[in-house]
C-alpha cells in the first residue's frame, strides 16, 4: 500500500491566502498526497485568558495573547474554497483539521474527504462523535495520550460508524506533541504497540527536527506520514521552526518512497539479478582429478568450486559412491547426467 503522505500547512500561512497558494505548489512539487490546514474560529478555540504554549511564547513572544495570535491565522469561508479548488486544479487532496462544529460543517460541504482530528482533540468526545456523524475517514492524531485514552476516542467513533450499513476508513497517527519534539522521545516503537492493540492502520505526525524519523516511521510500517512545512524557518509564527523548508520536504517524501520501494512484499525470494549472480558465487562439485568412465567416485575426487552451474555442495555424500557414465578431465563441473548408481 502506497504511504500517504500529508504535508501539513497548518497556521504556516500566517493569514495569507498568497501563502496558502505558495505552501499547496510546495507539496505538489514535492509530491506529497496531500496538503493539511486548520479550520477554527478563535473565539471557540481558547478563551480571552488562556496561556500561550511554551513553544508558542518562544517562536512568537509575549506581546499578544494566544487568542490574539490566532485571530491572526484563521482562514474565512471563501478562503477554504479557494484553496479546496486551487488543490483539486493542482490535482492535491486538500485536508483541514476542524476545531469546532461549524468548521466541520463546512469543510464536509466543500466536499472534503477525510476528516484529520488534532492531537488536542482526543478527549472531545462531542466533537469527535460530531465529524465521525459526516460518515467520513478519519485520521486520529494520538499526542499527549495514553493508550487508554486512544481507545476511548475509537470507541466513540465506532458508537456512530457501527449504526452505518458501510464503516469508513479510521486510521491513527502516532504523534509527540512538542515543537520541536526531541528525537529520544519519538518512541517509535509505539507504533506496532497501536497497531497491535487495535488492529487498524497507524501512521506518524512527525513534529522533529530533520527528516529521520518521518523515514524511520516508514520502516516500522506507518502507513501515513504528516510533516509540518513552511517557506522559511524564519518567518514569525509559532510552528515555522519546527516545519520543513521546501527541499527538504522534497528529500523527505523522495527517501519515503525510496523505503517504501524497499520495503517490498515480504517474501523471502531470489531477485531476478540474484538467480544470475547465484551461478557465479555458489559453489559446485569439481573433480580433483580425470576420471574416466565407469570409475566410482571417492571423496578424494571431488573438490568444491565456482561456479555453481554444477550439483550443489550439499549432495556430495550422495555424489561419492557413483559411477561416472562418461569420462570427465579434471577442475571439471560434475553434472547430475554425468553419473550413474554404482
Amino acid at each position: 500500500m502506497k504511504i500517504f503522505i500529508i504535508a501539513e500547512a497548518g497556521v504556516n500561512h500566517n493569514g495569507s491566502l498568497d501563502i496558502c497558494k505558495k505552501l499547496i505548489d510546495v507539496s505538489v512539487k514535492a509530491g506529497a498526497d496531500a496538503v493539511k490546514f486548520q479550520t477554527f474560529k478563535a473565539d471557540k478555540l481558547v478563551t480571552t485568558n488562556a496561556d500561550k504554549a511554551r513553544y508558542q511564547i518562544e517562536n512568537t513572544g509575549t506581546r499578544e495573547s494566544q487568542i490574539e495570535m490566532l485571530r491572526q491565522l484563521e482562514l474565512s469561508p471563501n478562503a477554504h474554497k479557494d484553496l479546496f479548488a486551487y488543490c483539486r486544479q493542482k490535482n492535491i487532496t486538500f485536508l483541514s483539521t476542524p476545531f469546532d462544529e461549524e468548521s466541520a460543517d463546512m469543510l464536509d460541504d466543500l466536499g472534503m474527504e477525510i476528516f484529520k482530528i488534532s492531537s488536542g482533540e482526543i478527549t472531545n468526545k462531542p466533537l469527535i462523535q460530531y465529524i465521525a456523524s459526516k460518515k467520513k475517514p478519519i485520521i486520529l492524531s494520538t499526542g499527549m495520550s495514553y493508550l487508554v485514552e486512544v481507545e476511548n476516542a475509537i470507541s466513540w467513533i465506532d458508537e456512530i460508524w457501527n449504526t452505518l450499513e458501510y464503516k469508513p476508513q479510521l486510521s491513527i497517527l502516532h504523534c509527540v506533541s512538542n515543537y520541536p519534539a526531541r528525537i529520544e522521545d519519538v518512541n517509535l516503537s509505539a507504533i506496532k504497540t497501536m497497531e497491535m492493540a487495535f488492529g487498524l492502520p497507524v501512521g506518524y505526525s512527525d513534529h522533529t527536527m530533520g527528516i529521520e524519523a518521518a523515514i524511520a516511521a516508514v520502516a516500522r510500517g506507518a502507513g501515513v506520514i504528516e510533516k509540518h512545512i513552511t517557506l522559511d524557518r524564519d518567518m514569525e509564527g509559532p510552528d515555522h521552526k519546527a516545519s520543513l523548508e521546501p527541499e527538504e520536504l522534497e528529500a523527505m517524501v523522495t527517501a519515503i518512497r525510496n523505503v517504501e520501494s524497499a520495503m517490498g512484499d515480504g517474501i523471502k525470494r531470489p531477485t531476478k539479478s540474484e538467480n544470475d549472480l547465484k551461478k557465479i558465487v555458489r559453489r559446485s562439485l569439481v573433480t580433483s582429478r580425470e576420471i574416466k568412465a565407469g570409475e566410482i567416485i571417492s571423496p578424494n575426487d571431488i573438490l568444491i568450486k565456482r561456479p555453481g552451474t554444477g550439483i550443489p555442495a550439499e549432495f556430495k555424500d550422495k555424489v561419492v559412491g557413483m559411477k561416472l557414465g562418461r569420462g570427465i578431465s579434471v577442475d571439471t563441473v560434475i553434472k547430475w547426467e554425468d553419473l550413474k548408481h554404482a
